[in-house]
């Protein structure tokens, strides 16, 4: 970051935040999650801590309400704070914690600040001094990858691929040579799409999609992410859903399409594209897919790779 970013932003001197040392300002922003799914994951520490918030800022508000009616919180200030409105909402609330007041920030599902804009808030409370205290609980990423199998003592989480096309492609490039497993965030009616675009970098990936989770229909489809991509093209998923891939370690030069550490070529760059797809047929695998193999390592497109398998044929 640059040097006038960091004094702009607070950063510039060590700054020490004592969560629970006695003061009358600023109050404190509190981060409290609520459940995922299931409400009995609700701890008891969120539950008072909402109840004693002088303020709850809420993503929706009509959601957050059924939430607070069900544990008994009905007489509390309910306002508020979401991506469309953050600007004009925000300042207010920074202003009443600095006069001392306590806010509660939630969102619709699990720890806010993660992929919503409270993180907007939490940053804003940190550069003003002003304490914002974690309320843990329950998290769908975590939670994911927890249950899909793969590697847990690394992982990147990446929240939200972008829609279009350009931006998943840079997107996917920016984590490509990630050795941790990769967790991703995906909305039903777009995961499709996503997961082909994983396919057709990082087919022979092991990749879990998890979707419901602690609710009653909570699935884990798990397989590599071609497999993954198959089946859910003969059974659409319903519900909010988690992807998790894994990353690069562990895979071999060929797996990965890139050069070894010690900068050498690529493994393939003295092979010409028929024998490079007809190395991963020796492996066992449909031509379809060996010609998917070879556009990922080469960094092509399928199209190129049949084009230039039907010059060489010439």
């Amino acid at each position: 970051m640059e040097r006038d970013n960091v004094e702009a932003h607070g950063w510039a001197q060590v700054q020490v935040q004592k969560s629970f040392a006695a003061r009358e300002k600023p109050g404190t922003l509190y981060l409290v999650a609520t459940p995922i799914g299931n409400l009995e994951d609700m701890t008891f520490r969120a539950i008072r801590t909402l109840r004693e918030a002088d303020l709850i800022a809420a993503e929706d508000t009509r959601q957050s309400r059924k939430l607070l009616t069900h544990f008994e919180i009905v007489s509390k200030r309910l306002v508020s704070y979401h991506e469309h409105n953050k600007d004009a909402s925000g300042p207010e609330l920074i202003r009443l914690l600095q006069e001392g007041q306590s806010i509660a920030l939630i969102s619709d599902a699990g720890l806010p600040a993660i992929s919503d804009p409270g993180a907007d808030l939490a940053a804003e409370a940190v550069s003003r001094g002003i304490p914002v205290v974690p309320i843990p609980g329950a998290n769908a990423a975590l939670s994911a990858l927890i249950m899909s199998g793969l590697p847990t003592d690394r992982f990147l989480f990446a929240g939200f691929p972008p829609r279009e096309r350009k931006g998943m492609d840079r997107f996917l490039d920016g984590i490509a040579a990630e050795p941790g497993t990769i967790l991703l965030y995906e909305a039903p009616h777009r995961l499709k799409k996503t997961l082909l675009a994983l396919a057709e970098r990082w087919g022979d990936r092991r990749a879990a999609i998890v979707r419901e989770l602690t609710k009653r229909h909570e699935e884990a489809i798990r397989g590599t992410a071609l497999a993954c991509a198959e089946y859910l093209e003969e059974h659409p998923p319903l519900g909010e859903c988690c992807i998790i891939i894994e990353g690069t370690r562990g895979k071999s030069v060929s797996d990965t399409g890139t050069s070894g550490a010690d900068g050498q070529e690529n493994w393939w760059s003295a092979l010409t594209m028929g024998a490079h797809v007809a190395h991963y047929e020796e492996q066992g695998r449909q031509r379809k897919e060996a010609m998917r193999l070879a556009a990922r390592d080469r960094g092509l497109s399928r199209r190129d790779v049949y084009q230039a398998l039907l010059g060489e044929e010439e």
